[in-house]
């Protein structure tokens, strides 16, 4: 049997009612050994009326890169790692999507990562999605956080650059969608991001069912985008409101709680603007504490959800157990 300390334990029980549970969540341990991938493809919980899904797509078993985080060793991101209980034989980034059934509609939060076109473990999605009982051809609306691999590549087919979702609305943030489909952009890309750059530029604005929206906008009943930029330039994170309940989707904002939450002034090398993405980092992550917010991420360990607290200049993460 786990036990847990009086602060983890107010975590779960804060936890369960931010996810409109009637029993704690289970945490997983620092001390504890989390195990890579998870044994079950979906978790749902409900958020007042929204139920919400998150389906695991898959993991990306990075190597090491004294480069991953800037001006940091790779022994302090394992000593990270080793304290949250995550293997140190990589840098573990697993993907989750969320999708939010709102009455009879199903609005899904970013694509994925589009069945091995990311990462070769990363190929789950749609057997998950169809595990869960969600019919892909009837999502209705896929609400996108920024125009990264891991998440859009979903959107296309290996090969044609095929529309998976051709009847979904996409909705995006405006600054997302101009800065990566700027005619100019793609010779300014270090030469890294350029196939991605150029793959978005030559496909996305062929297709007429995007939606550009603004910070703030309602994008579907009781979902609004929230400006998070910083990772990408448009970067958008998602607040779900039903009734007196909340559910941030934080997309990357704190990529990987394991590095970011002891030390949220680390910059990524994938944060396109280190010092504006820390900047964000801190608002978001101190706004869902102070106003008891429940928070989901996209590479937060599966299902992909846990609790924050403040922990004198940091942070404290604790992820919900699979």
């Amino acid at each position: 049997m786990v036990t847990l300390s009086r602060r983890a334990a107010c975590a779960a029980l804060g936890a369960a009612a931010a996810f409109g549970l009637n029993r704690p969540l289970r945490f997983v341990p620092a001390a504890g050994a989390m195990p890579v991938e998870p044994t079950v493809g979906f978790r749902r919980f409900k958020v007042g009326s929204v139920e919400v899904t998150a389906v695991y797509d898959g993991i990306w078993r990075k190597p090491h890169d004294p480069a991953f985080i800037k001006d940091v060793t790779v022994d302090q991101t394992k000593e990270a790692l080793a304290k949250a209980g995550l293997t140190t034989d990589f840098m573990p980034i697993p993907l989750t999507v969320f999708v939010l059934k709102l009455g009879d509609r199903y609005v899904m939060c970013d694509a994925g990562s589009g069945v091995g076109q990311w990462q070769a473990n990363a190929t789950h999605l749609p057997g998950n999605m169809a595990a869960a009982g969600i019919d892909h051809t009837k999502i209705d609306t896929i609400l996108i956080s920024h125009f990264h691999p891991d998440h859009v590549w979903g959107l296309m087919q290996k090969g044609t650059n095929a529309p998976t979702f051709p009847n979904a609305e996409l909705v995006v943030s405006s600054t997302e969608y101009r800065w990566w489909t700027d005619p100019e952009r793609l010779g300014k890309l270090p030469e890294g991001r350029r196939g991605a750059g150029k793959r978005i530029a030559d496909v996305f604005p062929t297709w007429k069912n995007w939606r550009l929206v603004e910070d703030g906008s309602e994008v579907a009943p009781g979902v609004r985008f929230v400006f998070a930029p910083g990772h990408t330039p448009g970067h958008s994170a998602l607040l779900v409101s039903s009734g007196t309940e909340q559910l941030m989707i934080s997309a990357d904002t704190m990529y990987v709680p394991a590095l970011l939450a002891p030390h949220p002034d680390w910059q990524g090398s994938y944060d396109q603007d280190g010092p504006m993405a820390i900047g964000t980092r801190r608002m978001l992550v101190d706004r869902i504490i102070a106003d008891k917010v429940a928070i989901c991420g996209s590479h937060f360990p599966f299902p992909g959800s846990g609790t924050f607290v403040r922990d004198g200049n940091a942070y404290a993460f604790t992820p919900a157990e699979a």
